[in-house]
């Protein structure tokens, strides 16, 4: 298994490493080359052209069966679900095959209503809560593929 990060507007970066590092699994982040910083945080980096696209389609290519995906991009969810990943957001919250249609829905539904001049206030503000829910998800995720490893 490897975890794959769409790391551009990644908040757990740290997070994940740390996880990471204690199930010895290697780490991936995947961003554009706008988004280089010093903050390495650890793990590999590798960087694609700053096309709005450009992360995604570097992990859908790379990305195998189980492997672990860190992203908040509800079609990229829906491509890798295809493919037996697992992805879970930053927030903590897992898509399967039960919940991303509905997922998928929603992101349409939204689309519909900006093309139509509506606009929502967006995302809310990411919190500690929400650090703490991913933390919990990868280790329930981790702890367990681990135990089906022995």
């Amino acid at each position: 298994m490897k975890i794959y990060v769409d790391a551009d507007a990644c908040p757990v970066k740290q997070e994940i490493m740390n996880i990471a590092s204690k199930y010895n699994i290697e780490v991936i982040f995947v961003a554009s080359y706008n988004h280089t910083s010093d903050k390495t945080y650890g793990g590999r980096w590798i960087f694609v052209d700053t096309g709005k696209e450009e992360a995604d389609l570097y992990i859908v290519n790379h990305v195998q069966k189980s492997d672990l995906v860190i992203s908040q991009d509800i079609g990229l969810a829906g491509l890798l679900l295809r493919k037996d990943v697992i992805v879970v957001t930053p927030r903590g919250k897992r898509y399967t095959e039960a919940n991303i249609d509905t997922a998928l829905q929603f992101r349409y539904l939204s689309a519909m209503e900006r093309r139509g001049g509506k606009y929502s206030k967006g995302p809310k503000k990411f919190t500690e809560e929400d650090t703490l829910n991913f933390i919990t998800t990868m280790e329930k995720i981790l702890s367990k593929d681990e135990g089906d490893l022995k």
